[in-house]
């Protein structure tokens, strides 16, 4: 299988200057940079810049998608939108981290799998994924929650650990939420059984219990819905990224 990488940034708070942009271009001549993004993929050689740099000095949102297996998203958003010791609570270990820096929050997702994604496209999937920014700025933190329950099922937690405070909204997600856990490959059947568990106190143990019940009920109707709008939506998605570069 050939190697493929695909690298999106987008300025969404404030436009970059042709300073920025010239700074930019002299990482790649041959992405695509426009005032709010910088559009880049490899099927040879690899991105010379640095996304954790940028996130901080240009960007408000980043994708990153490797066919070998590797997702990655990063949000950034103003602390007066989204305190840091709050956002800690939730992203504690390697696949849901936070750092602050210079009054920003950024948030980092991460997601792999070995036997690689040679099938995805890449895209149209941070268009798909935006609104997770918006809703997280309005205060809706179950993007934070659906990145503790990664961690949790990457074996990042003490089992014995308690769960950050569970919101509400669980068992009907957006269409964005819908879409980060597709793109991180949150097990579905552990969302549900993290919904059943809001207004209580309870362990990653008794999260895992939950699922483990759960798992033998039919749930093929569910995965089906949750396809369904995951294709219709990353479909909308991706005919708006090409409006706009039409």
């Amino acid at each position: 299988m050939s190697e493929y990488q695909y690298f999106e940034f987008q300025a969404i708070d404030r436009p970059l200057s042709k300073k920025d942009m010239a700074e930019l271009r002299s990482y790649s001549t041959r992405a695509a940079i426009t005032p709010t993004s910088f559009i880049n993929d490899y099927s040879w050689g690899n991105f010379k810049g640095d996304a954790d740099a940028w996130m901080a000095k240009y960007f408000d949102a980043f994708l990153y998608f490797a066919n070998w297996g590797t997702h990655v998203l990063k949000l950034r958003l103003p602390e007066k939108l989204l305190n840091a010791k709050t956002a800690r609570l939730y992203a504690v270990g390697e696949h849901a981290a936070v750092r602050a820096i210079n009054g920003k929050v950024i948030l980092s997702f991460h997601s792999e799998n070995e036997d690689g994604d040679d099938m995805l496209e890449s895209d149209g999937w941070l268009a798909a994924l935006i609104s997770v920014r918006a809703e997280l700025a309005r205060g809706d933190l179950r993007a934070l929650y659906l990145g503790w329950l990664l961690c949790a099922q990457n074996g990042e937690l003490d089992p014995g650990g308690l769960s950050p405070p569970v919101p509400a909204g669980l068992t009907k997600l957006s269409a964005s939420l819908t879409n980060l856990v597709e793109f991180l490959r949150i097990d579905k059947a552990l969302v549900r059984a993290s919904a059943k568990t809001v207004a209580k106190s309870w362990t990653v143990a008794d999260l895992m219990r939950e699922l483990e019940a759960g798992s033998r009920m039919p749930q093929r109707v569910a995965a089906d819905e949750a396809k369904g709008v995951m294709s219709h939506s990353r479909g909308a998605a991706r005919r708006s990224a090409r409006s706009r570069r039409g």
